[in-house]
């Protein structure tokens, strides 16, 4: 594992808790060699955890579309800071020079971009591992919906348990080290499935 993309908030949160989670996140990226994928940003948890990966020496890529460099938030000493046209881009940038992703808590936009990578692993087209690194149970309702979702018959029971959730740095790592792709299909009703199968070769 040499790059980890961290999805976090472009603000820094209400409880100063959330701050010392990326930082000392990012301490432990650059400690262990590995490099820092993220949003490119110098505002809130972002900037943080980017400031905390070079003050230990590692190595940030940052990916930001050209408006936000626009807004003035772009972080100018990151290691490599990749200009990009649009949001689309940037998450697909992030995808490929990633081998995994970690959220740390945020809003609209960590939600956004986390999501897009399980529904991709979901649909075949990646692989990596997706981890939502917490403290003070900020991410336990998330989870909690995600339950309901597999009660309801909406997410396959291994597709929910294909991620790590957490606050343990160490536990995080090695599991993403060791990970191992569920192969839970999208589809929970087979009839079902079949049915959208002949329909699709019928067109």
């Amino acid at each position: 594992m040499k790059t980890l993309c961290v999805y976090c908030g472009s603000n820094a949160g209400g409880d100063p808790a959330y701050a010392a989670l990326a930082r000392d996140f990012g301490a432990r990226l650059a400690r262990d060699g590995i490099a820092l994928v993220y949003g490119g940003g110098n505002v809130g948890l972002m900037g943080i955890v980017a400031d905390a990966v070079l003050a230990g020496g590692g190595e940030v890529i940052g990916v930001i579309p050209q408006q936000l460099v626009d807004w003035e938030v772009a972080h100018k000493d990151v290691t490599r800071l990749e200009i990009v046209d649009s949001m689309h881009t940037r998450k697909a940038r992030m995808f490929e020079l990633a081998d995994g992703f970690v959220a740390l808590p945020g809003g609209f936009g960590t939600l956004d971009e986390m999501f897009e990578m399980l529904t991709w692993r979901q649909l075949g087209l990646g692989k990596k591992p997706c981890a939502f690194l917490d403290n003070n149970g900020f991410w336990e309702p998330l989870m909690a919906m995600l339950d309901t979702m597999v009660r309801e018959r909406f997410l396959h029971a291994e597709q929910r348990h294909d991620l790590w959730q957490g606050h343990d740095i160490d536990t995080l790592l090695t599991w993403m080290r060791n990970y191992i792709p569920a192969q839970a299909d999208k589809w929970l009703d087979e009839k079902r499935r079949s049915q959208l199968k002949l329909s699709s070769e019928d067109v």
